[in-house]
């Protein structure tokens, strides 16, 4: 009996191994499994043998992925309208070419558009004195006169008043455009002034009055075809709309500036915004078109349509 009974506590050594075996076959399923469910974290792996680590098995919350952003959708009418600034022609495979934009050229006027100017000698010491209390700039300005003297041009002195915010003005258009003078007035006179008021050569041309015309309706008439054959992003600035009689749909007619306007806001609150609208157009002309209608305008000043170059 006593072999009997040490018998039934007698465990062969082999049945042990089996068993041990046994034991790493359902660790191992319950690996798998996790593994079918998702894929464990080395804390996860490490904590099912029993393992564990500060650094490891934090208490922070287990990594979850970003969620899917969707974005939004754009409706037209609720955003600015812009025109691109880049041209897409079809060429004669039926593709699509890529062409920039032009830069739009800035045609200004210098006389009572940008500033004024008197001759020194005539104008009463009070006008000096009542645009500097106002703020506006002004200067003294040595320049030849068509006359002579003992054979030598002779000197006049102007004063000249600026238009307020024409530094400014002038310093954004050119950011976005090729600014361009053109005066009725003779190059003595202007191009000293010129030179004062653009310190920073933003004109790339200037035109005087030789480079005028004369028209049997206007003398001193300013031609844009000068400076292109494609008028559509040429825009012309001036105070006197029969400066540019031959191209109507190309101008801008501004208020004269004297220096009695001490609050002008012509430049900075009214042309440079245009301007900028205009930069962004493939043609200038229809916007320009509906705003001034100046073809109808001359006809009202007695120059029919069939005599502009429209």
């Amino acid at each position: 009996m006593a072999l009997a009974g040490q018998a039934e506590v007698y465990v062969p050594r082999s049945l042990q191994i089996w068993r041990g075996l046994m034991n790493y076959l359902v660790f191992f399923s319950q690996i798998f499994g996790q593994i079918l469910r998702g894929t464990p974290s080395l804390a996860q792996v490490l904590s099912y043998i029993g393992f564990s680590h500060p650094l490891i098995t934090s208490s922070s919350p287990s990594f979850k992925p970003l969620p899917v952003a969707e974005l939004p959708i754009r409706h037209p009418a609720s955003e600015p309208e812009q025109e691109p600034r880049l041209q897409v022609n079809v060429d004669d495979h039926g593709g699509g070419v890529l062409h920039p934009i032009e830069k739009l050229t800035v045609v200004l006027d210098l006389d009572e558009t940008l500033v004024c100017a008197y001759e020194s000698t005539s104008l009463p010491a009070t006008v000096r004195t009542q645009a500097t209390e106002v703020g506006l700039k002004w200067f003294e300005l040595e320049c030849a006169s068509s006359e002579t003297c003992e054979g030598k041009p002779k000197i006049n002195y102007v004063t000249v008043f600026e238009r307020p915010g024409l530094r400014e003005f002038l310093k954004q258009i050119g950011e976005f455009a090729n600014l361009v003078l053109f005066t009725a007035g003779l190059e003595g006179y202007a191009r000293p002034l010129v030179d004062r008021i653009d310190v920073d050569n933003l004109f790339q041309l200037r035109f005087y009055r030789p480079s005028t015309i004369s028209t049997k309706y206007r003398e001193h008439v300013k031609d844009l075809s000068c400076l292109s054959k494609d008028l559509c992003r040429v825009v012309i600035v001036d105070n006197n709309p029969f400066s540019f009689l031959l191209q109507p749909l190309n101008g801008i007619p501004c208020l004269p500036f004297s220096p009695g306007q001490s609050h002008d806001d012509q430049l900075l609150e009214v042309l440079l915004p245009l301007l900028k609208h205009l930069s962004l157009q493939k043609d200038i002309r229809p916007i320009l078109y509906e705003r001034f209608h100046m073809p109808e305008w001359f006809q009202m000043h007695g120059i029919p349509i069939s005599d502009l170059t429209v």
